[in-house]
């Protein structure tokens, strides 16, 4: 597991390293993760995905991380800076996707711990994910010390066509929240 590495992609590197990011988004949605997309999903879709948040990337709205084995891209995260003004405090996390090659071997963590850690050197103390009920992440979620705050039957479709249960999660980086930028 030491050879894999995590990093924050810039804007360029993501447009450059789209074809590895929709490889491990198709492979996800093919091993049955319910990440938005449907049995069927193809890498074509897939970028399409990616190349929608590379503007996100680019302007600040949110960080990508990246782990890669040294040849390609095996695990993603995305950071969701949230922009209302009275929540400059507040981020959310999404496609944390581990390639099903590299599963249970703790790569899901370390890219749970770097995406809290880009979260609070962004200012950004209170953290929120949801994902399908009794589904590996939320195993992962609650190992990780995030709590659980609700659940909503029947929220999303699986891959598969099936409905099923999302379970809502927050994590607290600080019990000291930031303040309010004063204004002008």
């Amino acid at each position: 597991m030491s050879a894999l590495t995590i990093r924050k992609l810039t804007a360029a590197e993501a447009d450059a390293k789209q074809s590895e990011l929709a490889d491990v988004l198709v492979d996800a949605v093919a091993n049955g993760a319910s990440v938005n997309f449907m049995t069927g999903f193809t890498h074509d879709e897939a970028l399409v995905f990616w190349r929608g948040q590379i503007d996100g990337v680019a302007s600040g709205d949110r960080s990508l991380l990246a782990a890669s084995d040294g040849r390609s891209i095996v695990g993603t995260v995305i950071v969701y800076f949230m922009q209302q003004p009275n929540q400059p405090h507040r981020a959310e996390i999404g496609k944390m996707l581990v390639h099903s090659s590299l599963r249970r071997q703790g790569l899901g963590r370390r890219l749970l711990e770097a995406a809290e850690a880009e979260a609070l050197a962004a200012g950004r103390t209170l953290l929120m994910l949801d994902t399908e009920t009794g589904s590996a992440g939320d195993k992962l979620y609650r190992a990780c010390g995030w709590i659980e705050f609700g659940k909503v039957p029947g929220h999303a479709y699986r891959p598969g066509g099936k409905l099923a249960t999302t379970t809502f999660f927050y994590k607290n980086l600080s019990e000291t929240h930031r303040a309010p930028p004063a204004r002008g």
